[in-house]
Order: structure tokens, then sequence, then C-alpha cells
């Protein structure tokens, strides 16, 4: 066991399974008491099984450190806001959010129905936004928290998953925006973009997508054969554990990618080119053509 996070409490959603067991795991291994969030729905977002967050909280409890299992939807306001209030009866404080819940329900956009895009949009965007929200209620009066959103390099574009691709987009929008918001207080809020082989991202429906856009010309040969030997998510959780820590108590409001032997920071979104005029003496625009 280490110390790093000693005296620390933290909330991971989605902690049951895949990079959200990982980060629990190693956040407790530090010293940090946990409450592991997952109602433990299969990937499509049906079902509940409570086994995926208790058999997180028995690894932990039989390593020696402390934890608890919540079987909230962070797709529900008030869900969410009982699973903060219960870290904080737990364990005193919130000092830390990791929110790495989702679902995913692969549709192109011309055949996605209004259930498929809800579904994703209200466990990925709203969830976060859910968790984000009353962990800053807590963090603002404790003027110190740690908050750390889990997106996607889907974010910048994706095939067959736009419902996906949207979400992640809002959650590095989200994630600027409370940095900015909530900096003041003593409380960063960074995002992640993790590249990890779960049951989220290597089912044999993914696999035949990967290689039909190979097929299609849309990927090299090259990014087929590193998207079929993806890193474990096992890689993942030492830069969420520096990211929680004093240590980066001044990156705020950034995203890094991260995945096996690699992290990356994603550059700030700026223009590129501008075309401008005087338009109080020029006026409005008339045509863009050349």
């Amino acid at each position: 066991m280490g110390d790093k996070l000693q005296g620390k409490s933290a909330v991971v959603t989605g902690g049951g399974r895949g990079i959200g067991r990982e980060v629990a795991l190693a956040l407790a291994a530090e010293g940090a008491g946990v409450i592991v969030v997952d109602p433990g729905v299969e990937r499509d977002g049906s079902g509940k099984d409570t086994s995926a967050a208790d058999g997180v909280v028995s690894e932990i409890e039989q390593q020696g450190g402390t934890a608890a299992p919540a079987y909230e939807s962070v797709a529900d306001f008030a869900g969410a806001e009982r699973i903060i209030i219960n870290c904080v009866e737990r364990f005193g404080s919130l000092d830390i959010v990791f929110n790495a819940a989702g679902v995913l329900r692969e549709r192109m956009i011309f055949n996605m129905t209004e259930d498929d895009w809800d579904t994703v949009v209200s466990v990925h965007l709203k969830g976060t936004f859910n968790m984000c929200r009353h962990a800053c209620v807590v963090m603002r009066k404790q003027k110190s928290g740690r908050i750390i959103n889990v997106t996607s390099d889907a974010w910048r574009g994706t095939v067959g998953q736009c419902n996906y691709g949207a979400a992640k987009g809002g959650i590095v929008s989200l994630t600027r925006a409370i940095a900015r918001e909530m900096g003041r207080s003593g409380v960063t809020c960074n995002a992640i973009a993790p590249l990890a082989a779960t049951r989220m991202t290597m089912t044999e429906e993914v696999k035949v997508g990967f290689k039909r856009r190979m097929e299609a010309g849309i990927i090299t040969r090259e990014r087929y054969e590193e998207l079929l030997d993806m890193p474990g998510p096992g890689y993942v959780p030492p830069a969420v554990l520096f990211l929680a820590t004093e240590a980066a108590a001044n990156i705020n409001g950034q995203v890094m990618g991260i995945g096996g032997g690699q992290i990356s920071i994603y550059s700030e979104p700026l223009p590129v080119r501008v075309l401008s005029k005087d338009y109080k003496k020029q006026g409005r625009w008339t045509s863009l053509s050349t």
C-alpha cells in the first residue's frame, strides 16, 4: 500500500469493470477511501448486476484498502447527488471524482434510433454533468478537489458512433468550462482520452467494424493492426493518480491521451486561419467564393 492519497476520498463511476476498476484499485492502493459506483449494466445499458461493484470493493478490502459500493445510475440527477452525499458521510470529504461510466450503442446516423442517442448521451454526457455538478458544491466549500473525466479520441470524429462521439466532445467542453469556473476555488478539472482494450472497445462487432473501415480505406492496415493490439486498461491509472495529487494542482482544463507507453496532451482548440475586414466601414460579407 502506498500513501500518496492517504486520508483522501474518491468516487469512481463505472468502477466495476475496465478502466474504472483499474483506477478504483489504484486509488485505494495509494490510501484513498473509494466509493465504487457501478449498477452493473450490460454494454448497451440494459440489465443490472451489483456484483460488479461488490467484486471491486472486495478486492480493495482484501488488499487492506477501504471502499464501499454504490449502484446508482449517474444518468439520474438525484442518484448522482446520493453518490456524492454517500462519499462525504462515509469518509468526511470528497477529494477526487473519476467519471468513467459509459455505455455504447453503435449505429450509423441514418439508422440510429432516438433511444440509442438518448441512452448514450444520458450516461456519458449528462452523467458526467450530474456527478460534476453535485461534486462541485462540496469541493467549492472545501476549496479543494480533483475531477477527472473520461473522454475519447472519438470526440474528434468517428464512424458508427455519432452518439458516443458527440457525448465525448461534450465532455471535453464541459471539462474546460468547469476548469474555468472552479479553478479559483482550488478545484481542478481535467479529462483523459484513454486507448485501452475493454469490453466496451474490443467486442467481435467492433473488430469487424475496424476491418470494414480498413477495407473501405478509412483507416490504414497499420492503424487496423494497432487497434487490434490495443493495450489493456492497466496502463491508464498512473496518469489518473498524478492528476489526483497535489503535484497536479496547476494542471487544469487539459485533455490527456493515455494508452500503453504513450501519454500526450491535446492541443488547444484555436483558429488556424483568419479572414477579416473592418465590418463597421465595409459592411457584412456578401460572398466567400474565390
